[in-house]
């Protein structure tokens, strides 16, 4: 085999359409029943469409729903955080809203893995606090807007590589307002992931240093570009986020010198000799990838085939399904245990969620008599299964925990 064709069978990993392939072959085998720890009812999907309908219609009454983004977050209890930051500045020219729209939102994701069910976040300029997802966000644009991310004095409103590399976990930990009674999961974690961003950047100048000096914001000069010549896909958007951040995600999997982030091994997947037994996901690098979507388009940039993107696979979009009883464990006392990332049940967990997310968006869009065109997955996301997920875990356990527990270190969930 040559040296191109072993860098081609890492680099066949590091899409989109390997994450939904390998998902549906594991599918395929759960209703097989020939998985080991989880088994697969479809006759159960149908509750979880109906939960998931019923926050579409509460969340969005007139059913417009927006992608499933970062953005979603800064709009929490209907203040749009970002509109008043940028207002504010006064950006002179669409490009430097748009550096500055990458740079919060992918520092933001960098930073959003589970936070745990003990901390939370209080807003001074709201007054309100707020805990998981939505205070991470909020954190992490108060964050930005001060400037914490910034190498310029006259400039808060960016995140500079070189300033990125040199995060100290303390100063995150005050920018989280983290204290002994309000601990923060995987703080160092997500400092090691902002300094290995910092890190990935300064490497990249022709990816994130075309028109400023490197810094993640600087990819939307490539994508904006780009889309002067026809629309972009989703698809496009997560290889460019691939190629220039996968650095950041050291997953376990190493090919030919190639790391390959959020890729995990469990034995039923086929493949060729090399990836054989390999599952990617992903995950931050699309929400990254839908998070990059909406400032093209506030550009005037289009982006096309959003569902060449797949589901996320995490737990609240993954706990719908189990509590719901599409997925069952075959040995029930695996629900009270602890699993570490890596370990095959939670694999087999994450690959099913992605699957089903597909089986579950096709169902909803035949119940609305609406295409993939009106309603992407990104959509069925939002409006949708996160929310559901959600509900449901808090009505089945004290503090909506989800239904693995899973030992975090704040670099994938």
């Amino acid at each position: 085999m040559t040296i191109e064709n072993e860098a081609s069978e890492a680099l066949s990993l590091l899409t989109a359409k390997a994450v939904r392939e390998r998902a549906h072959q594991l599918l395929d085998l759960g209703l097989q029943g020939q998985l080991d720890h989880f088994e697969v009812d479809l006759s159960r999907l149908s509750e979880a469409a109906r939960r998931t309908l019923a926050c579409m219609r509460t969340n969005y009454p007139d059913m417009q729903i927006p992608l499933h983004s970062r953005w979603r977050h800064f709009e929490i209890d209907g203040v749009d955080r970002w509109a008043m930051l940028a207002g504010a500045r006064r950006f002179s020219d669409v490009r430097g809203m748009g550096r500055a729209a990458y740079d919060l939102a992918i520092t933001s994701v960098v930073l959003d893995a589970g936070a745990g069910s003990k901390w939370t976040y209080h807003e001074a300029v709201t007054g309100e606090t707020f805990s998981r997802s939505e205070g991470l966000a909020v954190a992490s644009l108060s964050m930005f807007a001060s400037g914490m991310f910034s190498g310029k004095a006259l400039d808060p409103l960016r995140a500079d590589a070189v300033t990125l590399f040199r995060m100290d976990p303390d100063e995150l930990a005050d920018g989280f307002q983290v204290s002994e009674d309000n601990p923060l999961v995987g703080l160092e974690g997500r400092a090691k992931l902002l300094r290995r961003l910092g890190e990935a950047v300064s490497l990249r100048p022709d990816l994130f240093g075309e028109e400023d000096e490197p810094r993640p914001g600087g990819l939307f000069d490539i994508l904006y570009d780009e889309g002067q010549a026809g629309p972009l896909t989703g698809e496009r958007i997560l290889e460019l986020v691939l190629d220039g951040l996968g650095p950041i995600w050291r997953g376990p999997v190493e090919i030919d010198g190639v790391n390959l982030g959020d890729v995990w091994r469990h034995k039923k997947v086929t493949g060729s000799e090399k990836t054989k037994g390999l599952m990617p996901f992903h995950k931050l690098s699309q929400w990254i990838a839908y998070s990059l979507i909406e400032p093209l388009a506030w550009a005037g940039i289009e982006v096309t085939d959003l569902d060449s993107l797949t589901g996320l696979a995490e737990y609240r979009n993954g706990g719908l399904f189990i509590d719901t009883g599409v997925l069952k464990f075959k040995d029930p006392a695996a629900a009270l245990r602890t699993y570490e990332v890596s370990n095959e049940l939670v694999v087999e967990w994450r690959a099913l969620t992605v699957a089903l997310l597909d089986k579950l968006a096709d169902w909803i869009r035949t119940d609305l008599g609406v295409g993939a065109d009106v309603l992407p997955l990104g959509c069925v996301l939002e409006g949708g299964t996160w929310s559901a997920g959600r509900q449901i875990a808090a009505e089945k356990r004290q503090g909506g925990t989800p239904p693995i527990e899973i030992i975090s270190d704040g670099t994938v969930f």
